[in-house]
């Protein structure tokens, strides 16, 4: 059976799916902690770093909106990569290194999301597994099952899964506005933490570069959007649409909640807290059930892990069709219409990874991976321009976007190596190895590619 045989996946994400997609993969954990630590670097002026990160990260954001409208498949960037490239080993680094952001996030939330379940459950197996009590690990691998099986039933059901897990976290968040809005105005939201190199508390170039690269990451789940694109109705329209629209919409609820926390909470405190919205909460609304806030932390961070197993599965699943990797991942079940073999690897692949004891380092590492991808991603759009032109009917972005985008990803490259930690980066840069060193000796399982995905003239839609 060729790829080219088997059954399509379904189209059955429409605008608002497609919206509700975006705003639950950004909307996830990222703001329950970034508040804490980015007051602890901007002091009042917190939400000033959540503006400039957007404006940062809104660069790259339209740079896949033009990919997702003028290239609408499962690999899109991988696929631009090879395009531009025209060298296979750069678009599977482009495609695995995305993998591997979705792998080592999606075993971190299942270790949260097992942690806040067991807070309810109160479970105590009495016994540690790879460095970790067992019941965590008990409930991280059923979480993962269940995050397989959604995602393998079908996208309808991935999508109703998501929409809930949506509402949730938003009005979680919104909560937070509404009982700390009447605490605005007391504090000052145009001064920074005093320090011995800052005796004034001024709001520098410096400390708002700082502030931006750590909230930065608030607003990753763009690159998630573009590998569905072939179960989106009309994906040259909706997915730019959806990817600018999610991106304005969680920045607005980033500074609204930002600024109620610092007004709730003396930034000081709110740096040190290790729950930071639990405490504004806690301030602000003392009748609200810590348990809700609980509930809502679960779905909020499953809401992520989900979004990114439903990315990396089509990302294998388009590279496949690309011909990078072996033909089996490209096929999809004739019934349910989700590339299932796919979804098995990644559950047998994120399973293994909860052995691994302590995955803070690999985190770190994949956003340093993910920033460089970005970067190659710009400069694929780059040379798609001037090569190719505008495409008539598509989102077209002028060449000066991604080219900025490019340099703010190596800027945050810079600012997290800086930061003296060499783990990540060392991590990082095995990452990269290992992906070309797959890439080697999978060589003789990668097959010929299928004509609808050909690299020689424009791209069919």
């Amino acid at each position: 059976m060729t790829v080219r045989a088997a059954t399509s996946l379904k189209r059955a994400i429409g605008p608002v799916q497609m919206m509700l997609l975006g705003v639950g993969s950004m909307l996830g954990a990222g703001i329950y902690g970034l508040v804490g630590k980015a007051a602890g670097v901007m002091g009042g002026a917190v939400w000033m770093a959540f503006l400039v990160a957007m404006i940062a990260a809104l660069l790259t954001g339209i740079s896949y909106a033009s990919i997702a409208s003028r290239y609408p498949r499962a690999s899109g960037a991988a696929y631009a990569a090879q395009r531009a490239y025209r060298a296979p080993w750069l678009s599977y680094l482009v495609g695995l290194g995305i993998v591997c952001s979705g792998l080592g996030s999606i075993a971190t939330q299942a270790k949260v999301v097992s942690e806040n379940v067991n807070v309810l459950l109160s479970l105590n197996f009495g016994f540690n597994v790879a460095g970790a009590p067992a019941e965590i690990l008990f409930l991280s691998i059923g979480f993962l099952l269940l995050m397989s099986a959604i995602v393998y039933r079908g996208i309808t059901e991935s999508l109703w899964a998501n929409a809930v897990c949506t509402v949730i976290e938003t009005a979680g968040l919104l909560m937070i506005v509404a009982v700390g809005m009447r605490f605005w105005g007391q504090a000052d939201l145009l001064s920074g933490p005093i320090a011995p190199s800052n005796p004034t508390g001024a709001i520098t170039m410096g400390l708002v570069l700082q502030g931006s690269i750590l909230t930065f990451f608030s607003f990753l789940g763009f690159e998630d959007m573009i590998n569905v694109a072939e179960e989106v109705e009309r994906p040259e329209r909706t997915i730019p649409v959806a990817i600018i629209g999610a991106m304005l919409i969680a920045s607005v609820i980033y500074i609204a909640v930002s600024v109620t926390a610092v007004s709730v909470v003396p930034w000081s405190e709110l740096a040190a807290a290790p729950g930071p919205l639990s405490l504004v909460v806690a301030r602000a609304a003392p009748w609200f059930p810590a348990v809700g806030f609980t509930f809502i932390t679960i779905a909020a961070v499953a809401n992520t892990a989900l979004v990114n197993y439903v990315m990396a599965s089509r990302l294998l699943y388009g590279m496949s069709r690309q011909g990078l990797l072996p033909e089996q991942l490209g096929r999809v079940h004739s019934r349910r219409q989700t590339p299932h073999i796919a979804i098995g690897v990644l559950l047998v692949a994120v399973v293994g990874l909860q052995f691994a004891g302590d995955i803070t380092q690999l985190a770190g590492a994949t956003v340093l991976l993910l920033l460089f991808v970005f970067t190659l991603v710009n400069g694929a759009l780059i040379v798609l321009t001037m090569r190719e032109g505008d495409m008539p009917g598509a989102f077209n972005a002028p060449v000066f976007v991604p080219a900025l985008g490019a340099v703010v990803c190596m800027v945050m490259i810079a600012g997290r190596l800086v930061e003296g930690d060499w783990r990540s980066p060392a991590i990082a840069l095995g990452m990269i190895a290992a992906i070309l060193l797959l890439y080697r000796l999978t060589r003789r399982q990668r097959h010929p590619m299928t004509p609808d995905v050909e690299l020689a003239g424009p791209a069919s839609r």
